[in-house]
């Protein structure tokens, strides 16, 4: 009798090692599994999160878009009055005094010709 219970010591040791395994197998599987299940759902969390950002982020990008272009608008057609009215005084001005106009005209055209003049000498020199 004694020699059977010393030969199913062993075995029974087996069983215990191989059933203790198996448990830490599972409890392992189940762990990895709650895991990837916890980041599954916080992926799916941040997917929510991030479409909403992005979309409010695009839609603040063509709204900023929308008044640069509005501005730009505004601005080239302030621009092309003051032009205009430029224009329309210089036009009135000729008129009502048109020697005038012509000397004002020939001394600009001088100070601008002397001024070439000097600046291509200052580059021919050094």
């Amino acid at each position: 009798m004694l020699l059977k219970k010393t030969v199913d010591t062993p075995t029974s040791l087996m069983d215990d090692a191989a059933e203790t395994a198996q448990q830490a197998i599972k409890t392992t599987q189940q762990a990895a599994s709650d895991a990837l299940d916890t980041l599954t759902d916080a992926l799916q969390n941040l997917s929510h999160q991030a479409l909403p950002m992005a979309e409010r982020a695009q839609a603040q990008a063509s709204a900023f878009a929308k008044r640069s272009l509005d501005g730009m608008l505004d601005t080239t057609h302030h621009m092309r009055r003051t032009a205009e009215q430029a224009s329309e005084s210089t036009v009135a001005y000729i008129k009502h005094d048109p020697v005038k106009s012509v000397l004002i005209a020939a001394a600009t055209g001088a100070a601008l010709m002397a001024l070439i003049s000097l600046v291509s000498h200052n580059r021919q020199t050094r």
